[in-house]
């Protein structure tokens, strides 16, 4: 009988220490981009939300996968009957990751900085509309607007809208102190990031305790990262060609959604001849959306004609007004004056997208007299060059940011649309708050910029994910730029 007992032991312990074995609780995950640094309020490179957004910072407010927005930092809020006033309740024993108390005067730090007149938050202009920020205790603030904004609370979801304390902020960059379930642990520059979950989060405890995000910008080593399990999952899978592969293989699972990304042939409309509709509108019929959709996604992605995502109720099918057309696009040059065609640049940073499809669209635009001369650049070099600098003819990106036509209405932003009547249209959307009102607004706004061919609309970025077939919980779309790792488990 003792043997026996014995026996049951061992076995027990044997089987408790094989079920430890597989409760595993750490995650790698690949992303093809590196973000050039760790502050989210003062850069436009996705990659940074990608790894940070709702893992290390966390803003007021939050998107969830479906694209709804839900409480964050604040557990409630109430707006005054003119839409002016939002009076915020923070949630109580919210705790930075240096253990000092977040409260109303960290708000009212990051959103004064956001909108400070030497900010250099990419997305200033989510502030521009706040008069006054205004503590009124340790847990409760108050916003009050110039004008009433539909927007605000969506706005406040935004990675650029992320609550930091004054006490961190000089050393954010490298070293990220936010309030999320995870705190930042390491940066091996041009490897990889490491996070650990952090043990005073606030609100639920993630199931992982702590995660790498590895950067691998190549499609092949990317595919082959996977295949060897040197990753667990790849968001934003680089090499869509290979998606059949992981389908057919029960050890991956393909996770394919939607995004918020407007993939675009930004045109600079103040450098000549872009700054002559004609010559856009030429540059938009020249463009076969359907072969770049093909050729540089292996068929992933939807067709656009403006800047709206289609998944979005208030979406106008635009297309057939910048239909594939070489004969329309050379007559179209010839009465701007440009029959013998001209010269351009074409900018392509790194994701496959905008190699891939770099290459096609320079193709198109030679058969209708348009040499464009391809210039790969690097992400950081992109930010400096084309986004910061306006040094740029033609480039091609995909806008990620949720519900982002605001920035059409921005005469200094990088593709330099100037036009009073659409800033004045948008201005109107902001200060409307019927819902039918503002789905008829938003069609004109799209309709507006279509017109206007400001850019060459091409596709809506499919989220193509990988990952392990026991990983749960990866987001399959992709409403901001994140990889959301507070609901990630591994299965049994």
């Amino acid at each position: 009988m003792r043997q026996l007992r014995s026996w049951v032991l061992a076995t027990s312990a044997t089987a408790l220490l094989a079920g430890a074995a597989w409760a595993k609780d750490d995650i790698t995950v690949g992303l093809q981009l590196e973000p050039p640094h760790m502050d989210p309020t003062s850069a436009a490179a996705g990659a940074i939300d990608q790894v940070l957004y709702s893992n290390v910072f966390e803003g007021l407010t939050r998107f969830m996968e479906d694209g709804s927005v839900v409480p964050g930092l604040a557990a409630s809020w109430e707006i005054s009957e003119d839409g002016l006033s939002y009076t915020f309740a923070l949630r109580e024993g919210v705790t930075f990751h240096d253990g000092t108390t977040m409260d109303a005067e960290d708000v009212k730090f990051s959103l004064d900085r956001a909108r400070a007149e030497d900010s250099t938050n990419a997305q200033k202009a989510l502030f521009a509309g706040i008069a006054d920020v205004t503590v009124n205790g340790p847990t409760s603030v108050t916003v009050t607007l110039s004008e009433p904004n539909g927007n605000f609370l969506f706005n406040l979801a935004w990675g650029d809208a992320v609550i930091v304390a004054p006490e961190s902020i000089e050393g954010i960059k490298q070293q990220p102190v936010g309030t999320g379930p995870f705190q930042f642990a390491n940066w091996v520059q041009g490897d990889r990031v490491e996070l650990n979950a952090y043990d005073g989060y606030w609100g639920d405890k993630p199931a992982l305790q702590s995660a790498t995000f590895k950067f691998i910008s190549d499609p092949t080593a990317a595919f082959a990262a996977m295949m060897a399990e040197d990753i667990d999952a790849f968001s934003g899978f680089p090499a869509p060609e290979n998606l059949p592969q992981f389908d057919a293989d029960p050890q991956f699972q393909v996770l394919i959604g939607s995004t918020e990304g407007e993939t675009i042939l930004s045109t600079n409309n103040k450098q000549p001849p872009f700054d002559n509709v004609l010559v856009r509108r030429a540059l938009a019929h020249a463009i076969d959306r359907q072969a770049i959709i093909d050729g540089a996604m292996f068929g992933y992605g939807t067709p656009i004609g403006t800047h709206f995502a289609p998944h979005n109720p208030a979406y106008v099918d635009l297309t057939a007004g910048s239909a594939y057309d070489p004969d329309r696009a050379r007559a179209l040059l010839a009465e701007a004056g440009m029959g013998d065609g001209f010269e351009t640049t074409l900018h392509l940073p790194p994701p496959s997208y905008a190699r891939r499809g770099g290459e096609i669209i320079a193709a198109q635009l030679a058969e209708v007299g348009i040499e464009a001369e391809i210039i790969n650049v690097e992400w950081a070099q992109w930010l400096e060059t084309v986004f910061r600098g306006k040094n740029f003819g033609l480039t091609i990106v995909s806008h990620t940011e949720p519900f982002d036509i605001g920035i059409y209405a921005r005469p200094e932003y990088y593709f330099q649309y100037d036009d009073a009547d659409f800033q004045a249209m948008y201005a109107a959307l902001n200060a409307e708050t019927d819902p039918d009102a503002r789905t008829a607004m938003l069609g004109d706004l799209q309709t507006k910029i279509a017109g206007d061919a400001v850019n060459g609309y091409l596709f809506q970025l499919a989220s193509l994910g990988v990952a392990n077939a026991k990983v749960q919980g990866m987001w399959a779309n992709a409403p901001t730029q994140a990889v959301d790792l507070t609901g990630v488990s591994w299965a049994d």
